[in-house]
């Protein structure tokens, strides 16, 4: 009996300590904006490229109100060569509903109160000397923006980041196809653009795949992708670590995107501290006599997904990508639209193929000896869709 109740005892004392580990992760101080991009409009002739478009500050917060006192967008061009000779400018009017901008350009501290919203337009515009084609040279458009929010909790420097393509490709029409021989199936990789929060899934899916696809096909979208379409990554200057990340990311093997601080961190925010402690604390008792892999299994499929900096291509290669949201749902309903079988993948090149969700009645199976060996590959192929035809 004492040893029974010192146990009891035991356990009772650790649930209070995972019940406050909880509790002080979800009521840490934190700023309550978020910023949304919206439409962008780009105006390409040989001479020069404009871009244009709005974002909007958000504050869902009830009582809290939120100064933005900085705010600066820097440019980030990615091309077919050398950009030294591309120069830009770059402006940010501010669109409040309460005050006028400035005539001069200057973006004057402004306090975003509770359950209101403000936002701002940003013009860009990129030229190069004579004889060079700016347009066809200028790939995709990156704005990292950066801001300041100051409040009750602090002033924090947030970094946001909005992919804008300035070239897309032309689809490839069937005839044009150049299918590869699979095992019982024939497979098509399909080049995009780079994908980001821009775009619309269905509408990528239609552009890139829909004067290909037959009756009995299945359309992969890699994980990553349609992740970042959904605007599921990160800058790593938003995380903040909390002790348990910086101590526990040492005990993940260094290849893992839980090795870092930040990367441990972004599955906390996602899954909270008490179930990442658990998981581990399980995961080692039951890896010590064993069987590994329970870590995973109970932290949740993020655990698995989450893509730290250099898990991704440029220039989510600077950023944390998490798992993509619901993507059974987005199966189902792209099946549905598309009238063909539709999957999200994660495939590497050591011939690991796992299947994360695919609409009822997909032929998994058949993914696995289509995708096997990576047709979609993992550097900068930009093929995150892959058709399965069964032969």
């Amino acid at each position: 009996m004492p040893l029974l109740s010192t146990l009891l005892v035991l356990l009772l004392l650790f649930g209070l300590s995972l019940l406050l580990l909880e509790l002080r992760h979800r009521l840490r101080p934190a700023s309550p904006l978020r910023l949304r991009p919206g439409n962008f409009d780009v105006r390409r002739s040989g001479e020069s490229v404009e871009v244009s478009g709005e974002i909007t500050i958000e504050n869902p917060h009830g009582r809290m109100e939120v100064f933005v006192p900085e705010i600066a967008v820097e440019p980030v061009l990615l091309g077919k060569g050398s950009l030294a000779e591309v120069k830009r400018s770059v402006s940010i009017t501010p669109l409040h509903r309460d005050e006028e901008a400035r005539a001069d350009g200057y973006w004057f501290a402004y306090i975003v109160k509770g359950h209101k919203r403000t936002a701002a337009r940003i013009d860009l515009r990129f030229t190069a000397p004579p004889g060079v084609n700016v347009a066809e040279l200028l790939d995709t458009l990156w704005l990292d923006i950066r801001w300041i929010n100051y409040g009750p909790f602090g002033r924090l420097v947030r970094r946001d980041g909005i992919l804008v393509a300035l070239q897309r490709p032309q689809p490839i029409l069937p005839e044009q196809a150049t299918w590869r021989a699979g095992e019982g199936c024939r497979v098509l990789p399909l080049r995009t653009h780079l994908l980001g929060v821009l775009d619309n899934p269905q509408e990528v899916l239609e552009r890139y795949a829909g004067s290909l696809i037959q009756p009995g096909d299945v359309l992969t979208i890699g994980e990553t992708p349609l992740a970042v379409i959904q605007g599921r990554y990160h800058h790593p200057a938003n995380v903040e670590p909390s002790l348990l990340a910086r101590q526990l990311c040492r005990v993940f093997h260094p290849t893992s995107s839980l090795a870092t601080a930040c990367g441990l961190q972004s599955l906390i925010d996602v899954v909270g501290p008490a179930r990442v402690l658990g998981a581990w604390l399980v995961g080692t008792a039951l890896k010590a006599v064993g069987s590994k892999g329970w870590f995973y299994r109970l932290a949740g499929d993020q655990a698995r997904l989450i893509d730290d900096v250099t898990g991704t291509t440029p220039p989510y290669d600077q950023t944390i990508v998490l798992g993509p949201q619901d993507p059974q749902a987005f199966c189902e309903a792209m099946a549905r639209s598309l009238g063909v079988g539709v999957a999200v993948v994660d495939v590497n090149d050591l011939g690991r193929v796992k299947v994360l969700a695919s609409n009822s009645g997909c032929d998994e199976a058949l993914l696995h000896r289509a995708l096997r060996p990576n047709p979609a590959g993992n550097a900068n192929e930009r093929t995150p869709l892959v058709l399965v035809r069964p032969a």
